[in-house]
């Protein structure tokens, strides 16, 4: 793998072993996770990176801004140390971001301690 990256992109994994964005995005067609691998990547070599792409929710906690064919993904993120982990990715059905994805994040990201900026 090439070193030149920024960040290390890493799934959030439940206490029960599970990998909710990873499972998300196995559910999404080859297009879909192309295009929301190379904005993925695109954070992770470009780091920090600002909107459009990347929008800062609340201390700690990004969302990456994803355009599919016709709809609108979001995946949420921390920073720790030299990781990004990804903790919720959904499909966004309304402008604002819907509280119960913000709440999965946050939960998340309090499990790992993840109060990183």
């Amino acid at each position: 793998m090439d070193n030149n990256f920024r960040l290390q992109v890493v799934f959030y994994k439940s206490n029960s072993g599970t990998e909710p964005v990873r499972n998300w995005l196995k559910k999404l067609d080859k297009e879909d996770r192309r295009i929301v691998g190379e904005d993925i990547k695109t954070v992770q070599f470009g780091w920090p990176i600002g909107m459009p792409l990347v929008r800062k929710l609340e201390k700690g906690l990004w969302e990456v801004r994803i355009q599919l064919n016709g709809r609108i993904a979001r995946i949420l993120f921390t920073v720790h140390t030299e990781l990004m982990v990804l903790l919720h990715g959904f499909i966004k059905k309304s402008q604002k971001l819907p509280a119960k994805d913000l709440k999965i994040a946050k939960q998340r990201m309090a499990i790992l301690g993840g109060k990183n900026e």
